[in-house]
């Protein structure tokens, strides 16, 4: 399996398909690069070389202790990026991901990225203050961390059902889709899925969405219950230079079904603009 080595020694998995144009592709937590499957085979159909990492912590990646933080990832990536001289690279970051992708491109990207993605992503920041007042409060953040110590086998089964809205009337979420939620999550270890609710609830990425230069699609559900839109991409868009925001009617946090489909074709479509 191919791996790059940071200069921590944190063993990062990645796999890669197709030739051509490089679109990078990182996912949300607790998930692993398997999430995006069907996306990397799509991109390598049109054409693009697709790459997905497994963060760490997460999936086939080092069970790291230390470095599960937003600037540790984004060094990652950078890392990655450089050990496999990627150019005129696009990047793609689903909730936790997007906040990966947005805090590299803005902080080491400069030359490399030409466009970013993100789908339900965390920026500017998730919890709730005074400066935040439509975000979530703390003790929902607090609730996933007892959750995942106590037992995380049962809490990760439990959160598949909001996060792909299967709790919605009229839902049509597989048990397949929910039990693959499960086991990317029973992937990562314990440490690195505590330390990163803080991560990704936590960070403020203000300064690099307004630093970001290249143009960004912000794709969100409308229905979205673990990164409400509110917070999230209605924000975001307010602060990127050269942002399109994209809401999809009634869609969840997952990307599934008739959602994954969609942002798919909008997702090709933006690239080849």
């Amino acid at each position: 399996m191919p791996f790059i080595t940071t200069a921590d020694g944190t063993e990062i998995y990645y796999t890669e398909q197709g030739s051509g144009q490089p679109v990078l592709l990182s996912h949300g937590w607790p998930l692993s690069s398997d999430a995006w499957q069907v996306e990397l085979k799509l991109l390598a159909d049109a054409g693009y070389r697709a790459i997905a990492h497994d963060r760490r912590g997460h999936g086939r990646s080092s069970k790291t202790y230390t470095g599960n933080d937003m600037d540790t990832y984004a060094r990652d990536l950078a890392e990655l990026v450089e050990a496999l001289d990627l150019h005129d690279l696009v990047l793609i970051g689903h909730s936790t991901g997007g906040g990966e992708v947005v805090r590299y491109a803005a902080q080491h990207g400069a030359g490399r990225v030409a466009k970013v993605i993100t789908a339900g992503a965390v920026p500017p920041i998730m919890v709730k203050s005074d400066a935040n007042p439509e975000g979530t409060p703390i003790e929902a953040f607090d609730g996933i961390r007892d959750g995942v110590l106590k037992d995380r086998s049962q809490f990760y089964q439990d959160l598949s059902v909001p996060f792909f809205g299967a709790n919605r009337e009229g839902a049509n979420v597989s048990q397949g889709a929910r039990d693959d939620f499960w086991r990317q999550g029973m992937l990562v270890n314990l440490a690195a899925a505590y330390d990163c609710v803080k991560a990704f609830s936590e960070t403020d990425f203000t300064e690099d969405l307004k630093a970001l230069d290249v143009p960004i699609l912000l794709a969100h559900g409308d229905d979205d219950q673990i990164v409400p839109i509110a917070a999230a991409s209605l924000k975001s868009a307010e602060l990127v230079k050269h942002g399109t925001l994209k809401v999809y009617a009634g869609a969840p946090h997952g990307i599934y079904g008739d959602y994954q489909a969609e942002l798919d074709k909008d997702i090709l479509a933006f690239i080849a603009q």
